[in-house]
């Protein structure tokens, strides 16, 4: 069975439980988002399914192995997908979804005795969804796992909470992170290399998100702002040209995470005066975050707004810590 880098830990526990006759039927994995929860899934349900001496196709296309994630959001998004491009998805996994996969169960499954069910990720299912998923884990049918991935499950139902074990997935280290971001992107700088992993803490998903989203200029300016403040919102308009003048959603919800990675990072060494501005500041910029996905929102005004509640840390002239 494979190991991926850094989470040894999870995998022998999930050895152990495949071991035991009576596995359960239904396991949550845990851990910040980007840390590589729904590859351990793909691998575990690949295992699983194995039957001795058949031959196996991907996981990925696996009949006995169901993948629900959030579905591309619209007919050229599907197109995308279908064509091997980066593409759109929907805000969430809705209860069609969980009622086709449910049909599925109906049957048995086509090469070996079990059958495995990954959700990547629990946190994204429509509520109608979630009650619908009840049905099936309160009365899973036989030789059927589930590996529920949850960035957040303390916003999960009790009553799903309830019905899982959990696999907790922890950061990874630096020399971790570096083996990982080398091995996936071998001819990207030592500096952004560099730069991908401090702004990740841990998380190789957000490392690589990093690269490719080309973050570091904007990880410069909002250091910059938060440092320094922003008394002529000169900081800021530079923040905005590294951001780009049309971003999307998602960019934008990068460039929040980011400042909050910047927020956390300085409190443990602020002092008492810094700290309450970082606490406020990350708050904000936490709320903010869950608002772009969803609100209406003006591109330009939303940088002013995460360039300002970073200028807010910066320490007011005069005042001590």
């Amino acid at each position: 069975m494979t190991t991926l880098v850094g989470h040894e830990t999870p995998w022998r526990q999930w050895r152990a439980a495949v071991a035991d006759e009576r596995l359960h039927h239904a396991w949550l994995l845990t851990g910040m988002a980007g840390i590589g929860k729904a590859q351990f899934a793909i691998h575990a349900a690949a295992a699983l399914v194995e039957v001795d001496g058949t031959p196996q196709p991907p996981a990925t296309s696996h009949p006995d192995i169901l993948i629900l994630t959030r579905p591309p959001a619209s007919k050229e998004d599907e197109k995308k997908m279908e064509e091997g491009k980066p593409f759109a998805t929907k805000r969430s996994i809705n209860v069609e979804q969980v009622r086709a996969m449910q049909r599925r169960l109906n049957t048995r499954p086509t090469l070996g005795p079990r059958r495995a069910i990954i959700i990547d990720s629990i946190d994204d299912l429509e509520k109608s969804a979630v009650n619908a998923l009840l049905k099936s884990l309160e009365e899973p049918p036989a030789g059927t796992i589930f590996l529920l991935v949850s960035h957040r499950p303390g916003g999960l139902l009790p009553t799903v909470r309830s019905r899982c074990r959990i696999l907790r997935f922890a950061a990874l280290d630096d020399a971790q992170m570096h083996r990982v971001v080398a091995d996936a992107a071998p001819d990207v700088s030592p500096d952004i290399r560099e730069a991908a992993i401090a702004a990740a803490h841990g998380s190789p998903g957000a490392a690589l998100g990093f690269i490719a989203k080309d973050m570091a200029p904007i990880r410069h300016e909002l250091i910059g702002i938060a440092a320094h403040g922003d008394a002529d919102f000169a900081r800021r308009g530079a923040l905005a040209k590294a951001i780009g003048t049309r971003p999307d959603r998602d960019r934008l919800v990068a460039s929040v995470d980011l400042a909050r990675t910047i927020c956390a990072a300085r409190l443990p060494d602020a002092g008492k005066g810094e700290q309450a501005r970082l606490i406020t500041a990350h708050a904000a910029l936490t709320r903010l975050g869950a608002e772009i996905p969803y609100a209406n929102f003006d591109p330009g005004l939303t940088v002013v707004e995460i360039g300002g509640l970073l200028a807010d840390i910066a320490m007011p002239k005069g005042e001590g810590n």
